[in-house]
């Protein structure tokens, strides 16, 4: 799982993307740089409002347009920037070798339609079958995420939540894609169906040898799944590095602060400690680090200086003044 030296599939350079209201100007995701390798997984973690989601439909290119634009920067996938394809080029991309698993099947699926024929469409869009191939290929995705053929004229409100989400998973996979973007899984489901489904989704992309960035906000599906870690705050990529070494050496003080409020069995604490205040609100961004009036070791400086993102560690960067040679 901590194969470092591989090719890399998804290269995301100094992205912007801002969302234009009657009020204001909403800054959404502000200069993001990531890297994916070929069969790795990424898990971007932060708060609700971060810019998690807009990253990856900013991949797929199905951001709202408008209210919402890109302003800069180059999303590059296989050596090919994203942002500069026809939309012709971008359609035989989606839903082929990058897909989606969104966060609530009950409105990813459309209700009129049978789960079989929802997969088949998908198929036949990009591969070229007849009709009858199509139509196995969609029963094979449904068996290989444990549903069994015969449901194939089945609708969406015949399955339950968790039933769903395989369908969707189904969905997202049946053209063996490349790139697998999956915004929060798992949000909908309980416990005992959530595990089951994250274990059917690391088991599909071993066998397809699939790249993921996983959006979350738990960070104990993080720890199980993915190879990488990036944290989002406001925006921006706060820090990111390894798995192993995010959790064993968290840096930038979000990063301390999720991990805090989070409760451990091998602790006498009695109490959680959260992290202070809320975010800032993306139309009107202070200067300086974003963090700062949360930041329980905040100084002056951090309100004036917008601290870069340095190599802390070798593989972990931190956008700190406290770290990273910025002191």
């Amino acid at each position: 799982m901590n194969e470092q030296k591989k090719e890399n599939l998804l290269t995301i350079e100094d992205l912007v993307v801002e969302y234009d209201t009657d009020e204001a100007v909403v800054q959404a995701v502000n200069h993001v740089n990531l890297q994916l390798g070929r069969g790795e997984t990424l898990g971007l973690v932060g708060e609700t409002g971060a810019g998690k989601t807009t990253i990856a439909r900013a991949i797929l290119r199905i951001l709202p347009d408008p209210p919402a634009r890109v302003c800069g920067g180059r999303i590059l996938f296989g050596g090919e920037d994203l942002l500069a394809l026809s939309e012709g080029k971008m359609r035989r991309i989606r839903g082929n070798k990058i897909a989606m698993i969104f966060q609530d099947p009950m409105t990813a699926l459309n209700p009129v339609e049978t789960v079989g024929d929802q997969i088949a469409e998908a198929i036949g869009l990009h591969e070229k079958l007849s009709r009858a191939d199509v139509e196995k290929r969609a029963v094979d995705m449904l068996e290989m995420v444990g549903i069994p053929g015969e449901r194939y004229e089945e609708y969406p409100h015949q399955f339950s939540g968790g039933m769903k989400q395989r369908v969707v998973i189904a969905m997202a996979l049946a053209c063996h894609p490349e790139l697998l973007l999956a915004d929060e899984p798992t949000t909908a489901l309980d416990v005992t169906i959530q595990a089951q489904v994250l274990d059917m989704m690391d088991n599909l992309k071993k066998r397809l040898d699939t790249s993921m960035i996983l959006i979350t906000h738990d960070l104990g599906i993080v720890a199980g799944m993915c190879d990488k870690v990036a944290v989002v705050y406001a925006g921006e990529i706060v820090e990111q590095g390894t798995t192993e070494e995010i959790f064993d050496h968290p840096e930038h003080p979000y990063t301390v602060g999720l991990f805090q409020s989070l409760p451990r069995l091998d602790s006498r604490e009695k109490r959680l400690r959260p992290i202070n205040g809320l975010m800032p609100d993306p139309a009107n961004l202070p200067q300086g680090c974003k963090f700062y009036d949360r930041c329980p070791f905040a100084v002056p400086e951090c309100s004036q200086r917008t601290p870069e993102m340095r190599e802390h560690r070798a593989g972990h960067f931190v956008r700190c003044i406290r770290t990273g040679g910025e002191k």
